[in-house]
């Protein structure tokens, strides 16, 4: 996306008329990726490694708690990507929408909590599923810029404009 749009919920708020970095949203994922891959090792490799993975679950749950319910800009991984990563590169060449990216962490954050949820109550292979299911989309951001949730996001703009 290029172009923020502003027809998605009539008019657009002041953050979805400048657009973010694109670039920001790949860098968090990345670092989203790594965490998950952490967790994807730690399950299931003995009792005191899976305390050890639902911290880091958690770590990511409240990651993507920051993104859904405040906006993308506002996660740790946008703070790092803004103080360590910007100043060091070319100024943005395409900014886009912060709304399906913002949907994207909400998607993540639905599917890790649940994970996490039903890790703490012992279901047995709950973490590895959430993560796994989470490492993939993360994954395919980061390194193919295609984001699952922003592409969710699309597709249900265009089945309401459909249906309007």
């Amino acid at each position: 996306m290029t172009e923020p749009t502003s027809s998605v919920s009539g008019t657009a708020p002041e953050s979805a008329t400048r657009g973010i970095d694109a670039r920001g949203p790949r860098f968090g994922a990345a670092l989203t990726a790594v965490l998950l891959a952490v967790v994807l090792v730690l399950q299931g490799t003995s009792p005191d490694r899976n305390v050890g993975a639902l911290v880091v679950l958690a770590v990511v749950v409240a990651g993507f708690a920051l993104g859904a319910f405040g906006g993308v800009q506002r996660t740790w991984q946008a703070a790092v990507f803004r103080t360590l990563v910007a100043p060091r590169l070319a100024p943005p060449t395409e900014r886009e929408d912060p709304r399906p990216p913002t949907f994207a962490q909400l998607v993540g954050f639905v599917i890790t909590g649940v994970g996490l949820v039903l890790g703490l109550l012992g279901a047995p292979y709950a973490v590895l599923v959430a993560a796994g299911l989470a490492f993939v989309a993360a994954f395919l951001n980061a390194v193919f810029a295609f984001c699952l949730g922003c592409e969710i996001y699309t597709a249900a703009v265009r089945v309401r404009g459909a249906r309007a």
